[in-house]
């Protein structure tokens, strides 16, 4: 971050503004809605901040700026016409420590005024650290009809029953969860109707029917999908927003990690050749464990957890041992991957089935249904395949498959990192070293292949290694 987004109580100090033309009055507008103390100075001034001061909002002095009237502010806004002045503003305010804002100057700013959602006591702030105003306010206008006003009386009522609730349900865990019950539920759906009597006494129903007994752990199995945040599922974003503690593996995206809940413990279990974090019955105890602490445990995992990412055997153990669990699927690497390479996996003139297979080596062996995989019409979708490339590219032609038929490897998938290699079945493992492909990666391999050239519409964002 360029900028720390932080709230500041202006009430009690005094807010400088230097200047009073329509710029400025938009920051002024801003300062006295937050009831701030505004001290505006300027040779002259528009209508509206004239009318400001009239009204009693303001303090309007009409003359020429002086260093001193900074050394008393609590922050300062440079809001006149004149570029040089604005920056012998910034400087004495830098100077003394105190907060400026410079408007459309974003490199003299210690502070940048965001776009706004009011919906008070909740506000929204918005900024783009002064790069694009434009689009911070096109951000605003999108958030601003998808957050009812009544979030601000859902607020304030919270606020009243704050200390009732901390007296009553002693347990932290249990405090938060209401609270998320609240929010959530049908206390929420009455404010938003507009039923303040109605809300209200659903608020107490809730308070009424809590207690302080043990919570109950649950474990969310959520797949993150291959690497683009925006593949994740509603349910997925609104369970990882939920959770307390997330244990997630080595092929989820780090960008889909930031999404969780922000106070929420971390644990990485991350599997890759020789080098477990922790070994599956490891991640299996954990998760009983985190459970009956109570905690609600995202499992967090890359890709769909149903396929060769060893949920079943997750679930198998909670289901064992009386845990409460949810299912989210994910977009497998196979599906999300090949469609942002623009290779369908399946095509009515090249295939009619798609197998998906994992090249995972059990006792240094490859062990597959050869003959099965060696058929025509048929995309072969192969899982940890990349160290034993070779040996897969050669078992596959002794079985049968011609070695022109074509194959392609993708790597970082769906992400902007995104790579694809292209060739054949006897040349993609050299292609593969020439281009030192690294994991994660997915291999493909089909007739299907050849519609890359025409389809490839993430192309702008990859790069592809022919």
């Amino acid at each position: 971050m360029d900028y720390l987004p932080i709230f500041i109580d202006l009430r009690h100090g005094e807010s400088l503004v230097v200047g009073a033309g329509e710029v400025a009055r938009r920051k002024i507008e801003t300062l006295v809605r937050a009831r701030a103390q505004v001290l505006v100075i300027a040779k002259e001034a528009c209508p509206s901040v004239q009318a400001m001061h009239d009204a009693g909002d303001i303090v309007l002095e009409l003359r020429a700026f002086k260093p001193r009237d900074i050394d008393c502010a609590s922050i300062v806004v440079a809001a006149t016409s004149d570029h040089e002045l604005n920056e012998k503003i910034a400087e004495r305010a830098k100077a003394l420590r105190i907060p400026v804002n410079v408007v459309d100057a974003p490199l003299l700013c210690s502070f940048i005024m965001p776009s706004i959602i009011d919906r008070s006591p909740v506000v929204i702030a918005i900024s783009t650290g002064g790069a694009a105003p434009v689009l911070a306010r096109a951000l605003r206008a999108k958030l601003e009809t998808s957050i009812p006003a009544s979030y601000g009386r859902l607020a304030e009522l919270m606020r009243d029953f704050r200390e009732r609730v901390r007296t009553k349900i002693t347990n932290s865990v249990n405090r938060r969860r209401f609270w998320e019950q609240a929010v959530t539920g049908s206390v929420a759906e009455r404010m938003f109707e507009g039923k303040y009597d109605q809300a209200l006494a659903a608020l107490e129903n809730l308070l009424s029917a809590s207690a302080d007994a043990p919570p109950q752990g649950e474990v969310y199995l959520v797949g993150g999908g291959p690497g683009d945040p925006d593949l994740l599922t509603f349910r997925a974003l609104r369970l990882m927003q939920q959770a307390e503690v997330v244990v997630y593996d080595r092929l989820v995206a780090p960008q889909i990690v930031d999404l969780c809940r922000k106070d929420a413990e971390r644990i990485f279990v991350g599997k890759q050749a020789n080098d477990h974090a922790l070994d599956q019955l490891e991640i299996n105890a954990l998760l009983v464990d985190l459970a009956r602490q109570g905690k609600r445990v995202l499992r967090l995992k890359g890709g769909d957890p149903f396929i060769f990412g060893r949920g079943g055997e997750e679930i198998a153990t909670l289901a064992e041992q009386g845990i409460a669990f949810q299912i989210v699927p994910g977009i497998t690497a196979a599906s999300g991957c090949a469609a942002y390479a623009g290779i369908p996996l399946t095509h009515r003139d090249y295939a009619q089935q798609c197998v998906f297979v994992t090249a995972h080596q059990q006792n240094g062996k490859i062990d597959l249904p050869w003959d099965s995989l060696v058929r025509t019409q048929q995309t072969l979708a192969i899982y940890m395949g990349m160290r034993s490339l070779k040996e897969l590219s050669t078992a596959l032609v002794e079985h049968g498959m011609s070695p022109n038929v074509p194959a392609a490897i993708i790597e970082r998938g769906t992400t902007p990192e995104q790579r694809v290699i292209v060739g054949t079945v006897a040349t993609l493992s050299e292609k593969a070293a020439q281009a030192r492909c690294v994991a994660p990666s997915i291999v493909i391999i089909g007739e299907v292949v050849n519609l890359r050239r025409q389809l490839a519409w993430y192309e702008s964002k990859t790069r592809m290694t022919k």
